[in-house]
Protein backbone atom coordinates (compact mmCIF):
# COMPACT_ATOMS: atom_id res chain seq x y z
CA UNK A 1 0.00 0.00 0.00
CA UNK A 2 1.49 3.56 -1.04
CA UNK A 3 2.24 5.71 1.86
CA UNK A 4 -0.34 8.88 0.50
CA UNK A 5 -3.75 6.03 0.01
CA UNK A 6 -6.11 8.16 1.49
CA UNK A 7 -4.08 10.90 2.01
CA UNK A 8 -5.90 14.46 0.73
CA UNK A 9 -3.83 16.14 -1.78
CA UNK A 10 -4.81 20.05 -2.40
CA UNK A 11 -3.16 21.05 -6.09
CA UNK A 12 -3.40 24.59 -7.57
CA UNK A 13 -3.17 25.27 -10.80
CA UNK A 14 -4.45 21.61 -11.89
CA UNK A 15 -5.91 21.94 -14.89
CA UNK A 16 -3.02 21.52 -17.52
CA UNK A 17 0.66 20.98 -17.27
CA UNK A 18 2.66 19.99 -14.52
CA UNK A 19 -0.32 20.59 -12.20
CA UNK A 20 -2.34 17.48 -14.12
CA UNK A 21 0.32 15.67 -13.89
CA UNK A 22 0.74 15.98 -10.12
CA UNK A 23 -2.68 15.25 -9.39
CA UNK A 24 -2.67 12.10 -11.65
CA UNK A 25 0.20 11.07 -10.02
CA UNK A 26 -1.31 11.50 -6.56
CA UNK A 27 -4.79 10.11 -7.53
CA UNK A 28 -2.82 6.70 -8.82
CA UNK A 29 -1.06 6.36 -5.51
CA UNK A 30 -4.36 6.16 -4.16
CA UNK A 31 -4.51 9.56 -2.73
CA UNK A 32 -7.73 11.67 -2.78
CA UNK A 33 -7.24 14.59 -4.98
CA UNK A 34 -8.89 18.44 -4.51
CA UNK A 35 -8.07 19.69 -7.62
CA UNK A 36 -8.23 23.51 -8.04
CA UNK A 37 -8.44 25.88 -11.05
CA UNK A 38 -9.86 29.11 -12.16
CA UNK A 39 -10.59 27.28 -16.01
CA UNK A 40 -13.75 24.61 -15.40
CA UNK A 41 -13.08 23.12 -18.12
CA UNK A 42 -9.32 22.19 -18.38
CA UNK A 43 -10.40 20.82 -14.40
CA UNK A 44 -13.44 18.68 -15.61
CA UNK A 45 -10.94 17.14 -17.66
CA UNK A 46 -8.35 16.49 -15.47
CA UNK A 47 -11.27 15.06 -12.69
CA UNK A 48 -12.44 12.86 -15.41
CA UNK A 49 -9.16 11.42 -16.62
CA UNK A 50 -8.18 10.72 -12.55
CA UNK A 51 -11.35 9.06 -12.80
CA UNK A 52 -11.23 7.32 -15.41
CA UNK A 53 -7.66 5.77 -14.06
CA UNK A 54 -9.85 4.74 -10.81
CA UNK A 55 -8.51 7.27 -8.74
CA UNK A 56 -10.54 9.98 -6.88
CA UNK A 57 -10.69 13.84 -7.47
CA UNK A 58 -12.68 16.49 -6.97
CA UNK A 59 -12.96 19.60 -8.77
CA UNK A 60 -12.93 23.53 -7.12
CA UNK A 61 -12.93 26.28 -9.27
CA UNK A 62 -11.53 29.25 -7.24
CA UNK A 63 -9.24 31.99 -7.95
CA UNK A 64 -6.24 31.44 -5.96
CA UNK A 65 -5.35 35.28 -6.58
CA UNK A 66 -7.99 36.57 -3.65
CA UNK A 67 -7.95 35.54 -0.04
CA UNK A 68 -11.40 35.17 0.23
CA UNK A 69 -12.17 32.49 -2.50
CA UNK A 70 -8.94 30.91 -1.12
CA UNK A 71 -10.59 30.43 2.14
CA UNK A 72 -13.74 29.21 0.81
CA UNK A 73 -11.86 26.56 -1.04
CA UNK A 74 -10.56 25.29 1.81
CA UNK A 75 -13.67 25.22 3.49
CA UNK A 76 -15.19 23.65 1.27
CA UNK A 77 -12.31 20.85 0.57
CA UNK A 78 -12.46 20.44 4.48
CA UNK A 79 -16.50 19.65 4.11
CA UNK A 80 -15.65 17.61 1.74
CA UNK A 81 -12.99 15.39 3.01
CA UNK A 82 -12.36 16.57 6.38
CA UNK A 83 -8.61 17.46 6.25
CA UNK A 84 -5.51 18.35 4.15
CA UNK A 85 -2.23 16.59 4.66
CA UNK A 86 -0.54 18.53 1.14
CA UNK A 87 -0.80 21.46 -0.58
CA UNK A 88 0.75 22.13 -4.07
CA UNK A 89 1.46 25.31 -5.14
CA UNK A 90 1.06 25.20 -8.98
CA UNK A 91 -1.07 27.97 -10.30
CA UNK A 92 0.78 30.13 -12.41
CA UNK A 93 0.65 32.66 -15.58
CA UNK A 94 3.49 34.29 -17.37
CA UNK A 95 3.46 36.77 -19.22
CA UNK A 96 5.82 37.79 -22.09
CA UNK A 97 6.85 41.37 -22.36
CA UNK A 98 9.76 43.67 -22.02
CA UNK A 99 9.98 44.99 -18.98
CA UNK A 100 9.43 48.70 -20.37
CA UNK A 101 6.71 47.46 -22.28
CA UNK A 102 4.52 45.10 -19.38
CA UNK A 103 1.48 46.60 -18.73
CA UNK A 104 0.63 47.05 -15.10
CA UNK A 105 -2.73 44.70 -14.84
CA UNK A 106 0.07 41.86 -16.08
CA UNK A 107 2.83 43.07 -13.67
CA UNK A 108 -0.31 42.59 -10.54
CA UNK A 109 -2.11 39.94 -11.78
CA UNK A 110 1.44 38.19 -12.08
CA UNK A 111 2.29 38.98 -8.56
CA UNK A 112 -1.12 38.35 -7.16
CA UNK A 113 -1.39 34.46 -8.93
CA UNK A 114 2.48 32.96 -8.64
CA UNK A 115 3.31 34.89 -4.81
CA UNK A 116 -0.13 35.98 -3.41
CA UNK A 117 -1.82 32.82 -4.36
CA UNK A 118 0.34 30.61 -2.45
CA UNK A 119 0.88 32.68 0.49
CA UNK A 120 -3.17 32.82 0.70
CA UNK A 121 -2.98 28.62 0.36
CA UNK A 122 -0.29 28.29 2.95
CA UNK A 123 -1.78 30.54 5.47
CA UNK A 124 -5.29 28.76 5.26
CA UNK A 125 -3.69 25.58 4.67
CA UNK A 126 -1.12 26.06 7.56
CA UNK A 127 -4.08 26.43 9.95
CA UNK A 128 -5.44 23.46 8.92
CA UNK A 129 -2.34 21.59 9.41
CA UNK A 130 -1.01 23.39 12.70
CA UNK A 131 -4.38 21.26 13.89
CA UNK A 132 -4.06 18.55 12.67
CA UNK A 133 -0.36 18.18 13.92
CA UNK A 134 1.51 18.35 10.41
CA UNK A 135 1.52 18.21 6.68
CA UNK A 136 3.76 18.71 3.88
CA UNK A 137 3.83 21.90 0.98
CA UNK A 138 5.29 22.16 -2.50
CA UNK A 139 5.97 25.65 -4.12
CA UNK A 140 6.41 25.03 -8.13
CA UNK A 141 8.41 27.74 -8.29
CA UNK A 142 11.16 28.21 -10.67
CA UNK A 143 14.81 28.38 -12.32
CA UNK A 144 13.67 31.53 -13.59
CA UNK A 145 13.47 32.58 -10.06
CA UNK A 146 17.27 31.85 -9.58
CA UNK A 147 20.88 33.62 -10.63
CA UNK A 148 19.78 34.85 -14.14
CA UNK A 149 16.33 34.77 -14.65
CA UNK A 150 14.66 34.74 -18.48
CA UNK A 151 14.17 37.68 -21.08
CA UNK A 152 11.23 39.64 -21.43
CA UNK A 153 9.55 38.00 -17.76
CA UNK A 154 10.28 40.46 -15.47
CA UNK A 155 6.82 39.62 -13.53
CA UNK A 156 7.11 36.04 -13.88
CA UNK A 157 11.23 36.14 -12.75
CA UNK A 158 10.05 38.94 -9.76
CA UNK A 159 7.30 36.31 -8.30
CA UNK A 160 9.34 33.30 -8.35
CA UNK A 161 12.15 35.12 -6.87
CA UNK A 162 9.77 35.82 -4.29
CA UNK A 163 8.22 32.45 -3.84
CA UNK A 164 11.26 30.67 -3.10
CA UNK A 165 12.19 33.38 -0.50
CA UNK A 166 8.83 32.95 0.69
CA UNK A 167 8.92 29.04 0.78
CA UNK A 168 12.11 29.71 3.17
CA UNK A 169 10.11 31.37 5.90
CA UNK A 170 7.67 29.58 5.56
CA UNK A 171 9.76 26.11 6.53
CA UNK A 172 10.78 28.30 9.55
CA UNK A 173 7.86 29.53 10.95
CA UNK A 174 5.76 25.81 9.96
CA UNK A 175 8.63 23.58 11.10
CA UNK A 176 7.31 23.90 14.97
CA UNK A 177 3.82 22.68 13.53
CA UNK A 178 5.38 19.63 11.64
CA UNK A 179 4.85 20.80 8.55
CA UNK A 180 7.76 21.04 5.90
CA UNK A 181 7.79 23.50 3.29
CA UNK A 182 9.84 22.67 0.17
CA UNK A 183 10.33 24.42 -3.46
CA UNK A 184 10.54 22.78 -6.57
CA UNK A 185 12.30 24.86 -9.38
CA UNK A 186 11.83 23.18 -12.99
CA UNK A 187 14.01 24.21 -15.99
CA UNK A 188 11.96 24.06 -18.86
CA UNK A 189 8.96 22.01 -19.12
CA UNK A 190 6.72 20.90 -22.09
CA UNK A 191 3.38 22.08 -21.39
CA UNK A 192 1.21 24.11 -23.03
CA UNK A 193 2.97 26.91 -21.31
CA UNK A 194 6.56 26.04 -23.49
CA UNK A 195 4.89 24.69 -26.59
CA UNK A 196 5.58 27.59 -28.72
CA UNK A 197 9.32 26.87 -27.78
CA UNK A 198 8.85 23.79 -30.28
CA UNK A 199 7.83 26.33 -32.71
CA UNK A 200 11.05 28.06 -32.94
CA UNK A 201 13.66 26.14 -33.81
CA UNK A 202 16.82 28.64 -33.01
CA UNK A 203 15.46 29.24 -29.29
CA UNK A 204 15.31 25.64 -28.93
CA UNK A 205 18.32 24.10 -29.86
CA UNK A 206 20.06 27.09 -27.92
CA UNK A 207 18.59 25.74 -25.03
CA UNK A 208 19.01 22.13 -25.54
CA UNK A 209 22.37 23.29 -25.96
CA UNK A 210 22.97 24.58 -22.38
CA UNK A 211 20.81 21.31 -21.31
CA UNK A 212 23.57 19.01 -19.85
CA UNK A 213 21.12 16.02 -20.21
CA UNK A 214 19.72 17.12 -24.10
CA UNK A 215 16.42 17.40 -23.93
CA UNK A 216 13.41 19.33 -22.11
CA UNK A 217 11.11 18.22 -19.41
CA UNK A 218 8.19 16.20 -18.91
CA UNK A 219 5.96 17.10 -16.61
CA UNK A 220 6.16 13.25 -15.20
CA UNK A 221 10.11 14.65 -14.32
CA UNK A 222 8.58 17.36 -11.86
CA UNK A 223 6.20 14.68 -10.45
CA UNK A 224 8.36 12.53 -9.41
CA UNK A 225 10.69 14.90 -7.35
CA UNK A 226 7.37 16.13 -5.61
CA UNK A 227 6.24 13.11 -4.51
CA UNK A 228 9.43 12.03 -2.67
CA UNK A 229 9.02 15.54 -1.02
CA UNK A 230 5.68 14.27 0.15
CA UNK A 231 6.96 11.61 1.42
CA UNK A 232 8.49 10.18 4.40
CA UNK A 233 11.75 9.93 2.78
CA UNK A 234 12.03 13.07 2.51
CA UNK A 235 11.01 13.95 6.11
CA UNK A 236 14.58 15.89 7.13
CA UNK A 237 14.28 17.99 3.95
CA UNK A 238 12.39 21.47 4.85
CA UNK A 239 13.22 25.06 3.45
CA UNK A 240 14.59 23.89 0.36
CA UNK A 241 14.38 25.19 -2.99
CA UNK A 242 15.55 22.13 -5.79
CA UNK A 243 16.42 22.88 -9.39
CA UNK A 244 15.26 20.49 -11.73
CA UNK A 245 16.32 21.31 -15.14
CA UNK A 246 18.45 18.41 -16.88
CA UNK A 247 21.46 20.05 -15.05
CA UNK A 248 21.20 23.36 -16.99
CA UNK A 249 23.49 25.94 -15.36
CA UNK A 250 22.02 29.01 -14.21
CA UNK A 251 24.97 30.74 -12.51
Amino acid sequence: MSEFEGKVVLVTGAGRGIGRAISEAFAAQGARVATNDITPVNLDETVARITAAGGTARSYVFDVAKALPVNAMVEQVLGDWGRVDILVNNAGVEPHAPLLELDEWDWQRTLDVNLSGPFYTMQAVGKVMRAQGGGVVVNIASIAGRAHGLKDRSAYVASKTGLIGLTREAAREFAAYNIRVNAVCPGVIETEMTAALRQNEAILRKWLEDIPLGRLGHPQDVTGLVLFLCSQAAAYLTGQAINIDGGKVMC
